[in-house]
């Protein structure tokens, strides 16, 4: 049966990114607006946090210890220990509204972040999206993979690294990739989803250890917040309802990697929007295992 609970007193403006490292056994997740990184046990005690230059959109723990960070003056190298960002450069410098946004890394341990256009939430949004998807290489080397992205969103592959999946939130879609192992490349980009079209917007993902798709769609105006499974084949699997509107990112953690942790938001997107309180859920009793989250190689 399933069990939704709580997970702390910790209230967010914008959660997102939540990330189990196995091998500390410790929840990461941010608050995007308040430019903060928190971190706990599985079970939501112990919990520190650090505060970061500018708006976070996603991060990626290193290999070497610390964390490569996408923020919104661009990426930074993180030292947990002194609390100290350093600057490497921002892909999106010179593009007003232009922000890094959602990322993760691949089986290779390359960090793959996309970007956020704010502008084409705007009343009089460009005729293009200008956001893009990067490749963050082990030399701290960028290569765009993709353009025209208005909102980027839930980066995650297939168990075997040869499909990678992306949303663009803006644009209300999913999509699935060829993802060529060998050199971090993506190709034969089509949509994933098949059948009716539900309420809500997609936003951060993950796979799980049987190779389906899970989606924290956020719900719009009269749209149900809520939690999506997807098969392979991209037809709809499960669903389920969260007391919160506005869920934003999902990751399996826990010991056993079967607890499902979800972010939401407090800020409203739309004037039409119910009230979300900006919890951190924790989704036990669902029988599935995720997937272990790779750490950045550079």
């Amino acid at each position: 049966m399933t069990d939704i609970r709580v997970m702390g007193a910790e209230q967010n403006t914008l959660g997102e990114g939540p990330l189990w490292d196995v091998d500390e056994q410790r929840l990461y997740w941010i608050d995007t607006m308040n430019s903060q990184i928190f971190r706990a046990t599985a079970d939501g005690r112990e919990v520190e946090h650090w505060t970061v230059p500018s708006p976070i959109g996603s991060l990626a723990l290193r290999r070497k210890g610390g964390a490569l960070l996408a923020l919104e003056t661009g990426l930074h190298l993180f030292d947990f220990k002194t609390g100290k960002a350093e600057p490497l450069g921002n892909p999106e410098d010179g593009k007003e509204h232009v922000r890094l946004n959602d990322g993760k890394v691949d089986a290779q341990g390359r960090f793959i972040v996309g970007s956020l256009d704010m502008a084409m939430y705007s009343p009089t949004p460009p005729a293009h999206a200008r956001g893009n998807l990067y490749r963050v290489d082990h030399d701290l080397s960028l290569h765009v993979l993709d353009t025209g992205i208005g909102c980027s969103n839930g980066p995650c592959w297939s168990p075997d690294g040869r499909i990678f999946y992306f949303a663009d939130t803006f644009a209300g879609a999913i999509y699935a990739y060829d993802w060529d192992t060998k050199t971090g490349t993506p190709s034969n980009r089509r949509e994933f989803t098949k059948g009716p079209k539900l309420p809500g917007l997609p936003d951060g993902a993950t796979v799980d250890s049987e190779g389906y798709y899970w989606n924290a769609f956020n719900g719009t105006g009269a749209g149900q917040g809520d939690v999506r499974r997807f098969a392979p084949d991209g037809t709809l699997d499960r669903r389920i309802e969260l007391p919160s509107l506005k869920v934003t990112s999902l990751m399996f953690g826990g010991p056993d990697l079967d607890i499902l942790y979800v972010t939401t938001m407090s800020m409203k997107g739309f004037p039409e929007d119910r009230d979300s309180d900006g919890s951190l859920f924790a989704v036990h009793g669902l029988g599935i295992r995720g997937l272990p989250e790779h750490r950045f190689g550079g």
